[in-house]
C-alpha cells in the first residue's frame, strides 16, 4: 500500500483523537456494557445494545485512525525550503480577481481537509490548480462554474 500524505498537525490531531477513544471513551463503553449486564435479560435491554453499538463504532474508529496512521507520510512544512512555491501543507492567501474576495487555504491530505475549516485537499481540483505557483502568480481555477482566477498574495509554511 503505498504512503498517504498528512500534515504535522494532521497526524497530531489524530494521534489525540486516538488517545483520547483508547484511554477514555473505550473504558467508559466498557463499563457501561458491564452495568447494562447487571440489570439482568440482555435480548430487551436497550442500554446494552447501544453501548454495543458505540463499542463497535469506536473500535472500528480506532481501527481507521491507526491504518489512517500506519500509511502516512508525515510532512512538515515548517521544515521545507521551496523556494516561496505553493506546496502540500502551505498556507496560501488569495485574492479572487473578479471579486476581490481575500481568501486562506491550506493545502492538506485527503483525510485532513475540511472547507468548514479552510483546509483543502491537495488532490482537489483547486489545490491542483495552486500547486507549483508562487507569490504574485494567477491561477485559474475550473469549476462547473466556469473557470475563476485567483491571484496568490502569500505563500506561507506553518
Amino acid at each position: 500500500m503505498s504512503k498517504v500524505p498528512l500534515t504535522k498537525k494532521g497526524a497530531e490531531s489524530l494521534k489525540k483523537e486516538l488517545d483520547e477513544l483508547k484511554n477514555v471513551k473505550r473504558p467508559k463503553v466498557t463499563e457501561a456494557i458491564a452495568d447494562a449486564r447487571a440489570h439482568g435479560d440482555l435480548k430487551e435491554n436497550a442500554e446494552y445494545h447501544a453501548a454495543r453499538e458505540e463499542q463497535g463504532l469506536i473500535e472500528a474508529r480506532v481501527r481507521d485512525i491507526e491504518s489512517k496512521l500506519g500509511n502516512a507520510q508525515i510532512i512538515d512544512v515548517s521544515t521545507m525550503d521551496a523556494n516561496g512555491k505553493v506546496i502540500f501543507g502551505c498556507t496560501v492567501e488569495l485574492e479572487n480577481i473578479e471579486t476581490e474576495e481575500l481568501v486562506v487555504y491550506t493545502i492538506v491530505g485527503e483525510d485532513e481537509a475540511d472547507i468548514k475549516k479552510n483546509l483543502i485537499s491537495y488532490a482537489s481540483p483547486f489545490a491542483k490548480a495552486l500547486i507549483g505557483k508562487e507569490e504574485g502568480d494567477v491561477a485559474e481555477v475550473r469549476a462547473p462554474g466556469g473557470v475563476t482566477e485567483f491571484e496568490i498574495l502569500d505563500v506561507r509554511y506553518e
